[in-house]
């Protein structure tokens, strides 16, 4: 991970941009640098991933016009020995294509980019400054304007705490340039609905996975993978070990008590013979994290904060204990294939419009965790089912076949992979939610804590205090709170808090987690 920051004013205070842009140390601690253009700064901080060497370092610079960005840029060489042509290359980083490409293609350059990226560039030859953002939003940025109406941007919304009254997400798939804001890519827009046979569909989902994890085990850095036992992970992981010459390093957490996963993992990592880590945490280690998790985070979502506790403490002890830099890991499957409540969508159109809407706001929300639980540990996050080839492939399944009348969720994918990728057991395991996999026992102590918290009189009149997303019960509410206190007034952020949706029947529930499902089943065993 890095941090990108531009301050789009020429007058721009360089001395709050520096102490703005070192709230993200973590995300890029080899290297950090501000140039200021005149007409505005552009700040960056550096993770070193492709490109190790200083002449990696950014922001990078063509003729006068700069850029900055935190991404991946999957398939750069080819990209890049078509403009060597024209254009003299300094580093190996994949990065330095993209004043090249801007000065060839302009803004229609982002829709040829297979990448997780989110970028700034300055045009010195027409003094515009250019914003961008991947279009399922896996790397993070956030703008503001000042109280002058300048443009501020930056990776996190720390970064912009006091420069601007409304720090709000830059939407994924679009540019900014001139003041406004232009689609380039809706991902979730689906023009032909695919008529393919089952055999057909599931050949595809594999080779399409397949190739989405392949190409993010490019890396100058080391690669790690976190291994839950779910489907996902472990098939991100199998998938990667048999790319793989010597065994890959893989790594799980679990709870002291009933830690559900730490078996399943382990069985997989055994099968696949990986290099396998557990790392345990007890219910003290979950509430001393709270505080630090809704920081870095920067959500009052109850889910997203469960969730991420536990991702939190995995990734900082392989910050802590390995010269691991890179994480590959099982995030946005659920969204393409279904969720324990989308058992419940009432038919094959309401399940396609859950799927669109929940990868639309899937920044806010896993891919939000997933980014800063590892970027915080000084790491970089890279999601296989995230590949746009694979997650248009499978949003234009026709939804009939996604819908789980097999009697076994996601069952597409687990067909897909019949065969020697996992043990049979594996393949068709019931889902449990991250958090409750961790151990049903976190949430249940984060929800006494909470409950010991407040009073239900102190419940009342703390949660009447907030019309948005106003907090349903008392672990909401202290989220809230802890929320508050790190970004005052700034929970426009996000745009409510993740539940099932609750105009399907079976789905009207108040708790975020599987477990209060009536179809919870083998999940949590």
């Amino acid at each position: 991970m890095c941090t990108v920051m531009g301050y789009l004013r020429a007058d721009a205070d360089k001395d709050k941009f520096a102490e703005g842009l070192s709230r993200t140390e973590t995300r890029g601690p080899d290297d950090s640098r501000i140039v200021d253009l005149g007409k505005g700064l552009l700040g960056f901080q550096r993770l070193s991933i492709m490109g190790l060497t200083p002449e990696g370092m950014q922001p990078f610079e063509l003729n006068g016009s700069y850029s900055v960005c935190n991404g991946e840029i999957y398939g750069f060489r080819p990209i890049r020995e078509k403009l060597a042509e024209k254009y003299t290359f300094r580093s190996g980083s994949d990065c330095e294509i993209l004043l090249p490409m801007y000065r060839e293609y302009g803004t229609d350059m982002f829709a040829m980019l297979d990448a997780e990226f989110a970028c700034i560039i300055y045009d010195d030859e027409t003094g515009d400054f250019i914003a961008a953002r991947d279009p399922i939003g896996i790397r993070p940025l956030y703008y503001g304007l000042d109280s002058d109406g300048y443009m501020v941007l930056a990776s996190e919304a720390k970064n912009l705490v006091g420069f601007t009254d409304k720090i709000m997400p830059f939407p994924p798939g679009h540019y900014w340039k001139n003041g406004e804001f232009t689609c380039y890519r809706d991902i979730t827009t689906v023009e032909k609905v695919l008529d393919d046979d089952m055999d057909t569909v599931c050949r595809n989902i594999r080779e399409k996975l397949v190739a989405g994890v392949e190409k993010r085990l490019d890396s100058d850095a080391k690669v790690g993978f976190l291994l839950s036992g779910g489907l996902d992970s472990s098939l991100v992981c199998s998938i990667a070990q048999k790319k793989s010459s010597t065994p890959i390093r893989t790594f799980a957490i679990g709870m002291n008590t009933d830690a559900i996963d730490l078996k399943y993992a382990k069985q997989t990592a055994d099968y696949i013979g990986s290099d396998h880590t557990e790392i345990i945490i007890s219910s003290e280690d979950v509430l001393d994290a709270l505080d630090t998790v809704i920081k870095i985070l920067g959500t009052f979502d109850i889910t997203t904060i469960r969730a991420s506790i536990g991702m939190y403490l995995l990734c900082k002890g392989i910050h802590e204990q390995t010269d691991i830099r890179v994480l590959l890991t099982g995030e946005i499957s659920d969204e393409l294939f279904g969720y324990k409540y989308t058992d419940f969508a009432p038919n094959a159109e309401e399940f396609q419009k859950e799927s669109e809407k929940r990868v639309r706001e899937l920044h806010m929300y896993d891919v939000l965790r997933a980014d800063r639980c590892i970027s915080s540990n000084s790491l970089e996050a890279r999601v296989p089912f995230g590949d746009l080839d694979f997650v248009k492939y499978v949003l234009a399944i026709n939804p009939e076949m996604k819908m789980n009348t097999y009697n076994m969720g996601k069952y597409l994918l687990r067909q897909a992979f019949e065969g020697d990728y996992l043990p049979h057991n594996i393949l068709y395991r019931e889902k449990a939610a991250f958090s409750d996999a961790v151990g049903h026992s976190m949430v249940d102590h984060l929800k006494e804590y909470a409950e010991s918290f407040y009073t239900d009189e102190q419940f009342e009149e703390l949660s009447a205090k907030y019309t948005h997303a106003k907090p349903f019960t008392k672990e909401s509410l202290l989220y809230r709170e802890i929320f508050e206190k790190h970004y005052p007034n700034q929970s426009q952020m996000i745009v409510d808090f993740w539940m099932p949706n609750k105009e399907w029947e079976g789905c009207n529930v108040n708790d975020p987690s599987a477990r209060v499902l009536s179809n919870y089943g083998q999940s949590g065993v």
